[in-house]
């Protein structure tokens, strides 16, 4: 079926943010954001939310509507990023959802059903720890008072699916055993065509990241963390886990030095980058622009709009 949507996706410094511009210039399209963490307000520099500069006179959505100390959740995402595709569309638009968050690009062309593959990996990490603080049967009790049905199916003991199921009930904000109850034959919501970004050679990905980490210390990353901490933001609200924030935190309070800090944001960034990867590459159809070192920018935009031609709805 003609795809409705473009998604840009790719991992963290791809260069995803400026395909999505070019390609809206040239189709007379919008941007929706689909970064978790630029989603949060007072948070543009480890984020890498595009500047005025970057948007380059493009209209974008989904930066910055969520206070810091918010639990935004995906459900949350779905909802109000709908309204601004359905808002471009009727104005003969095109939506261009650019981002690196998986999770949310995927549960928007599903719509209102959340697929049962979809992971959150911070909200994992973090049920995973609570698990080994509190207990196997602390943390099945509180599956139960938020889902007694799925509890009912699940032994205390099976910590993986307590996980999951406390993990979809925080980011949709519905028990799994609603979403399971659903059809899994239900249709998408929007069909895109997805363009995806990356190095060929790994090394030069790697390269690229710890560039992206050093201009975001250089544009004052550290006074920024604690500018929010300042301001109340609590440090361990899911804003204040993102890759960056958390780092500094741990050198603000004095557990480690500035250089260690900062290389190891360079190496989680890395390491999230290759988990982007692995979920990008599960679309079979998307078409891959393949950097080398020197990225030819213009090349790419070219064959990627050579692409979108043939595909888009007329």
């Amino acid at each position: 079926m003609p795809a409705d949507i473009v998604v840009v996706c790719g991992p963290t410094a791809s260069g995803k943010t400026k395909m999505g511009v070019s390609l809206a210039k040239h189709f007379n399209g919008e941007v929706i954001s689909a970064d978790s963490m630029q989603i949060y307000k007072g948070m543009d520099i480890g984020t890498a939310t595009p500047t005025l500069v970057e948007q380059d006179g493009i209209v974008h959505h989904m930066l910055d509507v969520a206070n810091p100390s918010e639990n935004y959740s995906v459900a949350r995402y779905v909802q109000e990023a709908t309204i601004c595709i359905e808002d471009i569309k009727a104005r003969r638009k095109l939506p261009i959802v650019v981002g690196g968050t998986g999770l949310y690009i995927d549960a928007l062309c599903k719509g209102e059903s959340f697929a049962d593959t979809v992971v959150d990996e911070v909200a994992r990490a973090q049920l995973l720890e609570r698990a080994n603080t509190i207990g196997n049967e602390a943390l099945w009790k509180e599956l139960s008072a938020v889902d007694p049905t799925a509890a009912k199916e699940i032994h205390p003991n099976n910590v993986r699916r307590v996980i999951r199921a406390l993990e979809v009930y925080q980011q949709t904000g519905k028990p799994i055993s609603e979403h399971n109850a659903k059809s899994k034959l239900d249709e998408l919501k929007y069909h895109k065509v997805s363009i995806a970004l990356r190095y060929e050679d790994r090394e030069d990905q790697r390269q690229g990241i710890n560039r992206r980490v050093d201009d975001m210390m250089t544009q004052g990353l550290l006074q920024e963390v604690k500018t929010l901490l300042a301001s109340g933001v609590p440090e361990h609200c899911t804003a204040m886990q993102a890759i960056g924030y958390k780092e500094m935190r741990t050198y603000i309070d004095g557990m480690c030095t500035l250089e260690e800090a900062i290389e190891e944001i360079k190496l989680r960034s890395r390491q999230y980058a290759k988990r982007q990867l692995t979920w990008f590459r599960r679309d079979e159809e998307a078409f891959w622009v393949l950097w080398e070192q020197e990225p030819n920018f213009a090349e790419g935009v070219q064959n990627t709009i050579l692409h979108l031609e043939r595909t888009l709805v007329k």
